[in-house]
């Protein structure tokens, strides 16, 4: 949690906000996914937010639905995932790592030991999007005990006591959704109700609140900023364009067509949504 305070009272200071990426771990493939990182950290990522392969991510729209299915044709394990975490955080060990991964993979290993081994890799936070806060008490409970800051997702309409649950619970950031469903870009982000979202939440206080789903322009970096949100987290437009450049289909392992292209257009994306963050 003392890199999210750190990196948002550094923000608070230079009066800007924070572009997060998230990207799934092992897409399209390992190595690849390792260069997508530092690239993205690079091009002006505040923090990261990773995700971990997993068979059902019923949060998830369809671009990373598919990213999923490409992780786990590439055979990439949750120990997989975690040995990706050990490498970014040797690199950078200043930079929030958030985790997001689905609940069933830590109720398997046992909450316990789930949460013992995230803190091992160096993460600072996991969030459970399957997890709503009124059933969080176990995972809030472990993974405080382990030194993880638990995240949960704040709906936009939702009532007051859910609202207050979350903020309560969630340690580092909150992350609030600027509109109902899944997540994408094929649905944007909401440009009205925004600021009633955040202020909703900062009533309860609590961490700074970080809007996410449907963020993929810089006007929808610049919206989610203005409305008093402290970073925006993008996810769906980064990992369409990762998807634009991988050849191969399901069940064969993923190869990119070219990788230096794709960098570069990932590097660009980054910058521009990062420099959406100071333009309010």
């Amino acid at each position: 949690m003392k890199r999210y305070d750190t990196l948002f009272n550094s923000l608070k200071e230079k009066s800007e906000g924070g572009f997060i990426p998230f990207v799934l771990l092992g897409d399209p493939n390992p190595e690849v996914s390792e260069h997508i990182i530092e690239t993205l950290i690079e091009s002006g990522a505040d923090a990261l937010e990773l995700g971990v392969p997993f068979s059902d991510p019923i949060a998830d729209g369809p671009t990373i639905q598919a990213a999923h299915v490409r992780a786990l044709d590439a055979r990439v394990s949750v120990a997989d995932a975690f040995g990706i975490i050990r490498k970014v955080r040797d690199r950078h060990p200043d930079l929030p790592i958030g985790l997001l991964i689905y609940s069933n993979v830590a109720v398997v290993h046992g909450l316990e030991r789930f949460y013992d081994e995230v803190r091992a890799t160096g993460a600072d936070s996991v969030l459970l999007p399957d997890v709503p806060v009124r059933e969080s008490e176990p995972f809030t409970a472990a993974a405080k005990a382990a030194g993880v800051s638990p995240i949960y997702i704040a709906p936009p309409h939702a009532s007051s006591e859910t609202l207050e649950g979350v903020a309560h619970s969630s340690e580092g950031y909150i992350y609030a959704i600027s509109r109902d469903g899944v997540t994408g870009t094929e649905w944007a982000s909401e440009t009205t109700g925004l600021h009633e979202v955040v202020s909703n939440l900062q009533a309860y206080g609590g961490a700074p609140v970080v809007l996410g789903f449907g963020i993929s322009t810089p006007q929808h970096v610049t919206d989610a900023i203005a409305a008093g949100a402290s970073a925006a987290i993008s996810g769906s437009a980064i990992t369409k364009i990762i998807e634009q450049h991988v050849k191969g289909s399901h069940p064969t392992p993923r190869t990119v067509n070219d990788e230096g292209a794709m960098l570069d257009e990932l590097a660009n994306f980054t910058r521009e949504m990062k420099a959406a963050t100071r333009a309010v």
